[in-house]
């Protein structure tokens, strides 16, 4: 496998695992976004998949952009604050380093690294995705596969 881009890399069999896992919790949780957005790299298109299938979402959720593929920090705010505002939930599928310094960038809480199919979802206290920023987060919440309650 060592001759595969890093863009068409498959999920593992742990990875496979691990985003049922987490889509499952947040379902229990009912955190179920509007809309999915992803990277196109092989890996956050099949965990985007996964989530779809057990939120049972129709297809037609996923959104594939390229900025969520290794174009850093900046272009993954711009994405998230050009949504719509009719929208009010929200989920991307995307790759470190980028994702670890987007939560660390609304996150309240001291943020490490964010681990392979960790999820963060944070609640604004504001009207427009283009005023979304750190003072206006309300809650936070912050989870990943083998996490201790």
């Amino acid at each position: 496998m060592n001759d595969i881009s890093d863009i068409d890399r498959p999920l593992k069999l742990r990875g496979i695992r691990n985003a049922y896992e987490m889509a499952r919790r947040l379902k229990i949780e009912r955190k179920v976004p509007q809309v999915f957005i992803t990277s196109p790299a092989n890996r956050a298109l099949h965990t985007a998949i996964i989530f779809l299938t057990v939120f049972e979402l129709p297809y037609n959720k996923l959104v594939i952009d390229k900025r969520l593929y290794g174009n850093g920090l900046k272009e993954i705010i711009d994405l998230i604050k050009s949504q719509p505002d009719d929208l009010s939930k929200l989920m991307i599928f995307g790759h470190n380093p980028d994702f670890t310094e987007l939560v660390r960038k609304y996150a309240k809480s001291t943020i490490f690294e964010i681990p392979t199919c960790g999820i963060a979802k944070f609640d604004f206290q504001c009207e427009k995705w283009s005023k979304i920023g750190k003072e206006a987060v309300i809650s936070e919440f912050l989870d990943f596969p083998g996490k201790e309650d």
